[in-house]
């Protein structure tokens, strides 16, 4: 059963569920019951729910000073500007609100990019079964007819080659001379838990280099320590032109971030993007303190130990099941495919299990736990998910036999 309160446009299908209070990997709703949170706010609070330290950040921050516009200097985001850069071998950043913020940007450097190349018709390569935003260009950027049913006709630029399809990738490159960008993400989130080879990856870099063109990687998801590296093309140790972040930037508090180094971190010129909040102080200063922690207590590295205890436990619990056709993921981003459309197992995860969980592309539970979970934590996921997908269920008439056998990857 989903709720609709009357005076919200009705943008969301909504469990029946309001939740009042959080700590680490734990929620209460409004009757006391308490539920497990195996997804992180869709990979957003990375660091856990109320985390002490980024509340007393918050609200020492409140206290002095929230907003000044970008028109003044603002210490806390130079300060993120030059960590993030360090991170990620980039030499400058933007900062606004959101994911999709960060990848509209990186979609108007590419067009800069075009224009100093003088391509009157630019073309972004975008990949199958791609999520980038839902605004109009990242809707384009976009694989997903549902989401872009309705908002035709789409802005035009884009070109689009199969995932992890390299030979698609020169093949586009032959037969569209305009190609300036490659926009991809290093894990498929929203797409299912897919994740790029490292060989990929670096082919890619290659021929971007070879064509002069920006390789974009949106790091919005898979970012952030969630793949066992602060970011998940560092696993494929290439360095992009251009990188967008979001989510667990700021553990629940919405910033997003658009870095970029060579020839496109020069684009921009004053005057030629913007973002009202933007990169404001408090927003810039809690993402420094996620930095803080997530270096000081080796939270990527924690995620990868713990992603590979979730994949191993899923994977013993659910041998042979006879409708689970995949279980793939890199640390934290875990995916379990089955053999059928299975959105009501998101209500009936927290009505049975008291498990917060996602269902993307239909047919794959994506499970996001975060970071903070122990290992009883993560047994109990497993736990939770084996009995969400036990006998009672496998027995409804609904489900169909599997036409391949299982396949389980790392």
């Amino acid at each position: 059963m989903q709720t609709t309160a009357p005076h919200l446009m009705r943008a969301y299908a909504r469990q029946p569920v309001s939740f009042v209070r959080g700590n680490g990997a734990r929620l209460w709703d409004e009757q006391g019951v308490e539920y497990l949170d195996a997804i992180a706010g869709v990979a957003v609070t990375s660091l856990g729910h109320a985390h002490p330290e980024i509340a007393a950040v918050i609200a020492e921050q409140a206290g002095a000073l929230l907003h000044t516009s970008n028109v003044f200097r603002i210490d806390w985001q130079e300060q993120l500007g030059e960590r993030l850069c360090a991170l990620t071998g980039m030499e400058s950043a933007f900062f606004c609100n959101s994911g999709a913020e960060a990848n509209e940007t990186a979609l108007k450097l590419a067009r800069l990019h075009a224009h100093r190349r003088q391509v009157a018709r630019p073309q972004i390569l975008v990949m199958g079964n791609a999520f980038h935003g839902r605004t109009l260009a990242t809707l384009a950027a976009t694989d997903n007819a549902a989401n872009q049913q309705g908002f035709g006709p789409l802005l035009p630029g884009f070109l689009r080659a199969p995932y992890g399809d390299i030979s698609a990738v020169r093949q586009a490159a032959e037969q569209s001379p305009d190609i300036v960008a490659v926009l991809i993400e290093s894990v498929q989130g929203e797409g299912g838990i897919r994740v790029a080879s490292a060989e990929y990856l670096r082919e890619l870099r290659a021929l971007c280099d070879q064509r002069d063109w920006l390789l974009m990687l949106d790091e919005i998801q898979a970012g952030m320590g969630r793949t066992g590296a602060w970011f998940g093309y560092a696993h494929a140790g290439i360095s992009p032109d251009v990188v967008t972040l979001a989510k667990a930037l700021g553990n629940g508090f919405p910033i997003g971030a658009c870095l970029a180094r060579g020839i496109a971190a020069d684009l921009f010129s004053p005057g030629q993007h913007g973002s009202t909040f933007g990169g404001n102080p408090l927003a810039c200063r809690v993402a420094c303190t996620v930095l803080d922690i997530m270096a000081r207590d080796r939270m990527p590295e924690r995620a990868m130990v713990l992603g590979a205890r979730l994949l191993v436990g899923l994977r013993k619990a659910l041998a042979g099941h006879p409708h689970v056709l995949a279980i793939r993921g890199l640390g934290l981003m875990v995916g379990i495919e089955l053999d059928r459309p299975c959105k009501e197992l998101v209500g009936r995860a927290l009505a049975e299990q008291r498990l917060l969980i996602t269902v993307t592309r239909d047919t794959v539970i994506r499970l996001l736990p975060p970071f903070v979970c122990d290992e009883r934590q993560i047994d109990d996921i497993v736990v939770r998910v084996a009995r969400l997908l036990s006998s009672d269920l496998v027995d409804c008439e609904v489900w169909s036999v599997p036409t391949q056998p299982m396949d389980i990857t790392v």
